[in-house]
């Protein structure tokens, strides 16, 4: 060993052992705070929130940590995108379609009536021109975007008296998430738009005649069946709806690339995670609802055709007057027409015949 290597570990060897680690290492801690537009009690949803902090705790060591926070703790369920946008905190854990009222073309980013489902809009924005097109579109909102967990395709909701006809949809005022309430108000129902802790009150006040929520393991912890017995199915506003990870722009670019890395691989831990717990939990939770009186029922076939061809008109006049919408949903559109058809020949005749074997 020569001289120079000699004196190069000797230096080495002297800072290890008083206790102090090479100057490259040295990073100052970085504290995040995310509002969630979830209440806690919902451990499948608001949970997604939590999986993603505690992943970006352990990949970096503790040096990268995130706390997070329930809807008013911060900011409202609904204050999201603004609290982002502007920097009030560094992240948010949201239903991007919330925020239809700013731009319709949010509504793309969770669920759009009979869009894709949860498989298809995962493989759209990884594989696809999903996340690179919403990305060009957050960027006028100073946000970058990460897939969040996905419900899987949702339930109906559930209604104080049973739909059997198109006319049982007249004047019915529904809490509907979002954008899928301009389809229902175009089939005569009142939408509204409540944050799912204020939803129990207002059915069972009567300010509501129905309400959606997501899915059997929510919905129960919820208690909707406590005031609506009608369980209605499918949620055709929601085959696989996405949430979103918000993050502000410049808290984002600030971050080294290997921070970078921990926050795009903890929330794709988040969003697989989020659509286990659901597919896991729902069954059971459903076998509950029926056996404590909840009634299954089919949405009646005219109410879904009325629903789609309502669904299609409305995507039709967006095209013509939003720009925004018009080249995402070109993509969308594209990728979900050679997904049903490939899906009808593996997926979902597959699925069909699995659900009608004796098991």
């Amino acid at each position: 060993m020569d001289r120079r290597s000699i004196i190069k570990h000797a230096g080495i060897a002297g800072v290890l052992a008083a206790g102090a680690a090479p100057a490259v290492h040295a990073q100052a801690a970085i504290r995040w705070r995310l509002t969630s537009s979830f209440p806690k009690a919902l451990d499948t949803i608001h949970g997604a929130a939590d999986v993603f902090a505690k992943k970006v705790n352990e990949m970096s060591g503790g040096k990268f940590s995130v706390s997070v926070h329930a809807p008013g703790e911060i900011v409202p369920a609904f204050g999201i995108v603004d609290a982002v946008q502007q920097g009030t905190v560094e992240a948010g854990h949201t239903a991007p379609y919330y925020y239809f009222g700013k731009d319709d073309t949010f509504a793309m980013g969770t669920a759009i009536p009979f869009g894709l489902n949860s498989r298809q809009l995962t493989a759209w924005y990884y594989d696809g021109n999903g996340l690179k097109l919403f990305r060009e579109f957050y960027d006028q909102y100073n946000i970058v975007n990460f897939p969040g967990g996905n419900t899987g395709a949702q339930m109906g909701g559930w209604f104080r008296k049973e739909i059997k006809t198109l006319a049982d949809i007249k004047g019915l005022k529904m809490r509907i998430g979002g954008f899928a309430g301009k389809v229902m108000s175009r089939m005569g129902a009142v939408p509204q738009n409540i944050p799912g802790g204020e939803i129990y009150q207002a059915l069972e006040k009567g300010t509501i005649d129905a309400t959606e929520w997501i899915g059997p393991y929510d919905d129960e912890k919820l208690g909707f069946q406590k005031v609506a017995k009608n369980y209605y199915y499918p949620g055709w506003w929601e085959g696989g709806a996405q949430l979103d990870f918000y993050i502000n722009k410049a808290a984002f670019n600030a971050l080294s690339t290997e921070n970078k890395a921990i926050v795009e691989c903890a929330a794709s831990h988040a969003h697989t995670t989020m659509q286990a717990m659901y597919d896991a939990r729902n069954p059971v939770a459903l076998k509950r609802l029926v056996a404590n009186g909840a009634k299954l029922l089919p949405f009646p076939k005219a109410v879904m055709d009325e629903a789609y061809k309502q669904a299609m008109e409305l995507y039709s006049e967006l095209n013509n007057s939003n720009p925004h919408w018009k080249k995402i949903y070109a993509d969308y559109s594209s990728f979900r027409k050679d997904q049903n058809l490939w899906f009808r020949f593996t997926e979902a005749r597959f699925d069909s015949f699995m659900q009608a074997a004796k098991l």
